[in-house]
């Protein structure tokens, strides 16, 4: 059996992962994969504090089932807006994006 504290261990540090690479990164894919890892901190999170508080129920594998699903369709929306962008600048890096006027 896999302690809860090493669950725990990896989930914040693929939370942290997340925030680094999207503050560091100026490509919009590299963002969104950042994203990406910071929403799976959070499912292992719901997934290992259920296990631990309440051992035979499910609720935090549902909001788990959930936010993968939430995050799925963000994750649609943003590659159809990268995928315009980069039709429109030829470049998928944020700059490109602060150019846009309304």
């Amino acid at each position: 059996m896999i302690p809860v504290t090493c669950f725990l261990t990896l989930s914040a540090l693929l939370f942290f992962i997340g925030v680094f690479g999207f503050v560091t990164r100026r490509n919009l894919i590299a963002m969104l994969i950042s994203v990406e890892l910071v929403l799976n901190s959070v499912d292992m999170n719901f997934a290992v504090l259920n296990r631990l508080v309440y051992p035979g129920q499910f609720e935090g594998f549902f909001f788990t089932l959930f936010s993968i699903g939430v995050s799925a369709a963000e994750t649609a929306v943003a590659v159809a807006i990268i995928i315009n962008v980069y039709r429109h600048f030829h470049s998928d890096q944020v700059n490109s994006i602060e150019n846009m006027k309304l």
